[in-house]
């Protein structure tokens, strides 16, 4: 049973990082001398995000720098030492910042409503300043292909837009360039990976402690897709890649104005068999 799970995990290992490295190749996402800003949150995302880029970097074509960023947002018993400790034995360069956005979060979100989009801004915002000071060219996020289907669904459904996460972005002050490193890589995947490797996850007690929550719904429901049509999920992901604007109807993105019917060309082998 030993042989067989650690055989298993270390195929789980190679698919995880043959995944990434083709995420990071399609999308020229690191390059040479670049600094990488790794965001870590506590969770089993930003961790498998950090694990499988110290292991690229020990063969990647081209030579990068990574430094992992946790920002301590002040949550009441939010425990401190955990990352610090983690990072500090896996000799690992990190930063920790100190913002106190959860008591703005707290101070800024009506009764009723999600603290997502308020904490999602000042957590930007605070990781953007400090990967300029520390003189960053990427910030890596742990986001992976679930994410990504889920917000695309998330925007359809309550956006009434088609936009997901694009897995290299540009900051809207052209300042910054984001990078999703695990943007082909399944959830499951990545929580068994966590599992075996026994991260210290750090739960997070502020969109963590709010119920019915718009993307758990979603989650939900992708979740019963999988179940009764396995794969469907990876099929919707791979679908981003694969896009006809020509068979959507956004305006903006194909000139439907200007279609019109092309004359066939003059074919004199046509002309002569109807002559016969």
């Amino acid at each position: 049973m030993a042989v067989s799970h650690a055989y298993d995990m270390n195929k789980l290992h190679k698919r995880l990082r043959r995944l990434v490295g083709q995420a990071i190749s399609d999308y020229q996402m690191i390059e040479e001398g670049d600094r990488v800003m790794v965001c870590l949150s506590g969770g089993k995302d930003s961790y498998t995000l950090l694990d499988i880029l110290l292991h690229l970097q020990q063969s990647a074509p081209v030579s990068f720098e990574l430094v992992a960023a946790n920002l301590d947002q002040k949550q009441p018993g939010f425990p401190e030492h955990i990352l610090p400790e983690y990072l500090e034995r896996l000799g690992v360069k990190y930063h920790i910042i100190e913002r106190d956005t959860y008591s703005v979060v707290r101070r800024l979100t009506p009764d009723g409503k999600t603290f997502c989009p308020v904490c999602s801004r000042l957590r930007r915002g605070a990781l953007y300043e400090h990967a300029r000071r520390i003189g960053a060219t990427r910030i890596a996020l742990g986001h992976h292909a679930d994410d990504i289907v889920e917000t695309l669904f998330l925007n359809m459904f309550y956006g009434a837009r088609m936009a997901a996460m694009p897995p290299k972005l540009l900051s809207d002050d052209g300042r910054h360039v984001v990078i999703r490193p695990l943007a082909y890589c399944r959830e499951k995947d990545i929580a068994r990976w966590a599992e075996h490797k026994t991260f210290p996850i750090i739960p997070c007690n502020l969109c963590g402690s709010q119920d019915n929550l718009a993307r758990v719904a979603i989650k939900e429901m992708l979740a019963g897709w999988e179940r009764s049509h396995p794969g469907r999920v990876q099929k919707i992901a791979r679908s981003l890649r694969n896009v006809q604007p020509s068979h959507l109807m956004d305006q903006e993105l194909f000139d439907f104005a200007s279609l019109e019917i092309t004359p066939e060309p003059h074919d004199e082998r046509m002309v002569r068999l109807f002559q016969l």
